[in-house]
């Protein structure tokens, strides 16, 4: 054979070689052997709800609480209400000793009718020394008197005309302080600002209070028509959440029952806690059978997305990057590398938006033993004691 055919003979056998290669990696890619579909663990695509959410641990307040104080010192004298009770805005809550403030009042009072008495005699005065005035003037043009004689008397009306209106204004600041007497007499009883259930008692009848520095709590006053969630998410999520998103929490105490609200604020002033850095956000959810209650401790989702009646698989059976995402297919004997659309995904499942139908078995692992069959016929992960994939419970992250 000559140079040239012993070329020919080499390039051609070299296409041969590498057709074979490529034919098969296309097989391996593509498909795999009926003999290896008993090593996979096989699942079929359902139909049901799915959600990515961030989950936060939250407290339950009231939204909207007083902390009643007592705004003059005293004993005391009697509390009409007990922790538990429900008040309306406006119902006497506590009675302080008004002896003090009584006495005051009725004697600011009594100074007063003086200084007002004092002004009717200045005024009869006045009206005197006017008449004297008018007399003195027509005898000074009769020369019946001097000059100095009817000075006189206009002095003395411009004089009472001074001192009665000096009176007038001590009656006014008399009248004033009097009025705060009633009103310190008044802060003696103390009354519900707003609606609500009295949450706490402070203090005991004959209890002795100071309020000569500052205002001493009394009670506190909670309305629980309306609570707030006070959840505490990490700075890694905080970015993800945004007004008017979707929340359900339950409370430790009963955790079968969700309540369904939206954010209404995030705060912008973290709290940290071991170096752990975390954002309040809040919550409001109307409770008008008062079952949300003070302090309450609640684990909170904040759902991103949700998908309801749409296809699911779990997350292990989709492989691939993620702009490229494929599943292994069951069809017969072989298992198939199918491109698929995916949508929503969490811990657990992820949403397949086209690719697959609902019924199709996908492989969503590989079993690491030919031994024991699991339930409905496929093997377990492991041999016959191992129980299969661990699935947490759909439609949470």
């Amino acid at each position: 054979m000559n140079k040239n055919g012993r070329a020919g003979w080499l390039k051609g056998l070299i296409i041969i070689v590498l057709l074979g290669i490529v034919g098969y990696a296309v097989k391996v890619y593509f498909f795999a052997s009926s003999s290896d579909t008993t090593n996979y663990l096989f699942v079929p695509v359902a139909k049901g709800d799915i959600e990515k959410s961030i989950v936060a641990t939250g407290q339950l307040e009231p939204k909207q609480y007083v902390v009643v104080g007592a705004q003059v010192s005293g004993q005391v004298e009697a509390i009409h209400v007990e922790e538990g009770d429900t008040v309306a805005s406006g119902a006497l809550l506590v009675e302080i000793d008004a002896t003090v403030f009584e006495t005051k009042v009725q004697n600011a009072e009594a100074a007063l009718e003086a200084k007002k008495a004092q002004l009717a005699q200045l005024r009869a005065e006045r009206e005197l020394a006017e008449l004297r005035q008018k007399r003195n003037v027509d005898l000074f043009a009769k020369n019946a008197v001097s000059e100095d004689v009817a000075i006189s008397s206009r002095i003395d009306v411009k004089v009472l005309d001074t001192k009665i209106t000096a009176s007038i204004a001590q009656i006014k600041a008399d009248e004033a302080s009097l009025a705060g007497d009633k009103a310190t007499l008044g802060f003696a009883k103390i009354y519900a600002p707003i609606s609500g259930t009295v949450a706490s008692i402070a203090v005991r009848e004959g209890q002795t209070l100071n309020a000569n520095q500052n205002a001493p709590e009394l009670l506190q006053i909670s309305d629980l028509t309306t609570m707030t969630l006070r959840a505490e998410v990490s700075e890694a999520d905080v970015d993800n959440i945004r007004k008017g998103m979707p929340v359900y929490f339950s409370t430790l105490g009963n955790t079968e029952r969700r309540f369904h609200s939206t954010v209404r604020q995030v705060l912008p002033t973290p709290t940290v806690v071991n170096d752990v850095v975390l954002y309040q956000v809040l919550v409001d959810i109307d409770n008008p059978q008062g079952v949300l209650m003070d302090s309450m401790t609640s684990q909170v989702f904040f759902v991103e997305e949700k998908q309801e009646d749409t296809m699911i698989v779990p997350l292990a059976a989709v492989k691939g990057p993620p702009r490229r995402p494929f599943v292994l297919l069951k069809q017969g004997e072989d298992v198939v590398r199918t491109p698929v659309e995916v949508g929503i995904r969490n811990r657990t499942d992820i949403e397949i938006v086209s690719g697959i139908e609902v019924g199709d078995e996908v492989v969503a692992g590989q079993l690491s033993s030919p031994g024991a069959q699991g339930e409905n016929g496929n093997r377990r992960i492991g041999g016959g004691n191992t129980p299969r994939m661990p699935r947490g419970p759909r439609g949470s992250i």
